[in-house]
């Protein structure tokens, strides 16, 4: 290194057709900032030479500044040379040009035939293996939990309890309140519409198949997916970063029974009932508008839904259940043993719990409403 005390200056003289930049003084980290400012003003349209023979003081800062600046006007084409450099003046120049990142440039593929067909089935592959393991988590919780039927002392009924309070007991208010507010929207808007054509009484069928037979259901599995998958992510993920799972494994535990089995079962058992209120507080609250924006009555609608209300609605909503529950079980859990031991893993994949769990419900409501249309029902 260079010492000395004077502050660092720049000068520029043009000669000819080359620029003669010549430091002096101290480029230091205290200095580096202003002399930053003045070089660059120097732009690249010819030959530069760096005299560094008055500098009295280089550090590490200043080297940076040096070779970030021969970066720029050699990357625009023209010459940079620095001369009456001391040699400890050289070696840091050299240490820090050798320590300065190198950005890579991204590999441009050209669109063609083949790399599109290279793209989807890259993604078919990378969904068919998706699938597969989802599959191999569901046969997983499956034969866990007759082994558990066997083995009742293996089950875990105090964890069971305790999901279904997390799951269940806690996503009432938030199922009730949206249920409830659905049944409203779809009152108003179905009786702006009906009225024009004097059929408002059928508002009362219009809230009673749209909820039941899908709003009801489809809702709830919706929320309970966006607050249970990725609860279910974070916990278990949060142990195998912990690396708790290992220790399970160790003290001869079966993370599948501890950690899956009561998980989801309790959404097996809690999601119907989540299901039927969000039935009960829709229709309440399409009710309560009907009698507000129509002057249809309680008894009326009450009435008007047993008699042009088939059961069949309220047993195609409710089978529904059991599906969604899974999905977003296994869902969840998948994505919690996926986790790698950074925090970054853990926030992406409880992300992508979420998104697949919520658009895997929307796609088995679709292949329900085919299969149920198919049948009559």
């Amino acid at each position: 290194m260079v010492t000395g005390d004077a502050a660092g200056t720049v000068d520029v003289v043009s000669e000819g057709d080359s620029n003669l930049v010549a430091l002096s003084g101290e480029v230091t980290i205290r200095t580096v900032t202003a002399l930053s400012e003045k070089i660059a003003r120097i732009t690249a349209e010819c030959p530069v030479e760096v005299d560094l023979g008055d500098v009295s003081r280089l550090d590490t800062a200043g080297a940076w500044m040096l070779t970030t600046f021969r970066n720029r006007i050699e990357a625009d084409g023209a010459t940079f040379a620095i001369i009456n450099a001391s040699s400890e003046a050289d070696s840091l120049l050299e240490s820090v040009a050798e320590s300065m990142p190198e950005v890579e440039e991204a590999a441009q593929n050209p669109t063609t035939l083949v790399s599109i067909l290279e793209t989807v089935g890259q993604g078919t592959s990378n969904g068919t293996r998706f699938l597969l393991a989802l599959t191999g988590y569901l046969g997983m919780f499956l034969s866990r939990l007759f082994r558990t039927l066997l083995h009742p002392k293996e089950f875990r009924f105090t964890s069971l309890v305790h999901h279904c309070q997390e799951v269940g007991l806690k996503a009432v208010p938030i199922v009730a309140l949206m249920a409830f507010l659905i049944g409203v929207v779809l009152a108003f808007q179905g009786s702006t519409q009906l009225r024009q054509f004097g059929a408002e009484v059928f508002v009362v069928d219009l809230i009673a198949i749209s909820i039941l037979r899908e709003l009801g259901i489809l809702l709830t599995s919706i929320i309970v997916a966006g607050r249970t998958a990725s609860a279910f992510t974070a916990s278990i993920g949060s142990m195998k970063m912990r690396e708790e799972i290992d220790a399970m494994r160790t003290l001869g535990l079966d993370p599948a029974i501890v950690l899956f089995v009561p998980r989801i079962l309790a959404l097996l058992l809690m999601l119907p009932i989540l299901g039927l209120i969000a039935n009960l507080s829709g229709l309440f609250g399409g009710a309560l508008m009907a009698w507000i924006d129509l002057d249809i009555s309680p008894q009326m609608f009450r009435t008007r839904l047993i008699e042009g209300t088939d059961i069949d609605h309220v047993i195609v909503g409710l089978v529904k259940a059991p599906v969604f529950a899974l999905i977003i079980g296994v869902v969840g859990c998948h994505a919690g043993m996926q986790v790698e031991s950074n925090a970054e893993s853990l926030g992406r994949m409880t992300s992508n719990a979420v998104v697949t769990a919520i658009f895997a419900v929307i796609v088995a409501d679709a292949i329900f409403s085919v299969f149920f249309a198919s049948l009559g029902i």
